[in-house]
């Protein structure tokens, strides 16, 4: 995977991203990042990229032709027009199915703005994807693309020393992930829970995806109508409703698994 990035602040982007696991993938030639700096290319030749904005208002917008001017020369490079992704309040959440959607790709540009962001001709010609990583607002687009490029990056075989840390975790089956331990057996009187310690492979899975569902439950249970459901883990969570399980749900919870169970075994 090659990364270009299409920023005002380069240094941000290459010390962010050149540590840690990103840092060794790099180091061994799975990934590549370039960071082109947009004031190279200022249409005045003094590094001034900004104006004020028509029609009056606060801040100052991006112009459009440093921007158009950095993307031309660096796809000139590059050989072919890869996707294009734009880090924007406006744009839509970023999510796993994206992450993965993006792996497949051979090179990625991103374009971070500033101010008060970049004048809309140069987005509608360049711009593939829009991209918010949450519903507030940074002061630029450097630490969206660095938090989309790491999750891209998980996806990328080889880049994770364990495959399958990246293969079984946080939404990459729809449901968030089960509770995890490591040693000492018992820590501030809390013990790791005895299934783990049985050597029982079957039961170990089978309680990490109870988990993985109940935890689900509890913190984002909208994400269980979209989740693919089997026959066992219907039956747990109609235990779970039925108060049959380790842990009882309120009223609300209770209506929701109602309404839940009856739309999945419809399907």
């Amino acid at each position: 995977m090659n990364y270009h990035v299409l920023t005002l602040f380069p240094e941000m982007i290459l010390e962010g991203m050149n540590t840690s696991i990103i840092g060794r993938a790099m180091a061994k030639g799975l990934l590549t990042l370039e960071a082109v700096n947009i004031r190279d290319y200022s249409v005045t030749g003094n590094g001034r990229i900004d104006d004020y904005p028509y029609g009056g208002g606060a801040g100052m917008v991006m112009q459009a032709e440093p921007v158009y001017r950095a993307y031309c020369d660096l796809t000139g490079k590059i050989g072919y027009a890869p996707r294009v992704i734009y880090l924007t309040p406006q744009g839509k959440v970023f999510d796993q199915k994206m992450a993965q959607d993006l792996a497949g790709e051979r090179d990625l540009i991103f374009l971070c703005g500033h101010y008060e962001g970049i004048d809309e001709r140069v987005l509608e010609e360049i711009a593939t994807d829009f991209i918010s990583i949450g519903d507030y607002v940074l002061t630029g687009g450097e630490l969206p693309a660095m938090v989309v490029m790491d999750a891209v990056s998980r996806m990328i075989p080889g880049v994770l020393s364990n495959q399958e840390s990246g293969q079984y975790e946080s939404f990459q089956d729809g449901l968030l992930e089960y509770p995890q331990y490591s040693r000492p057996e018992e820590w501030r009187g809390k013990k790791v829970p005895p299934v783990l310690l049985s050597g029982h492979h079957g039961n170990v899975d089978r309680w990490r995806r109870d988990q993985s569902l109940l935890r689900t439950l509890r913190v984002r249970p909208e994400l269980l109508s979209d989740a693919e459901l089997d026959k066992k883990d219907i039956k747990y969570l109609e235990a779970l409703l039925w108060g049959e399980a380790e842990e009882t749900p309120d009223e609300n919870t209770k209506e929701f698994l109602i309404k839940l169970l009856a739309m999945k075994k419809k399907t």
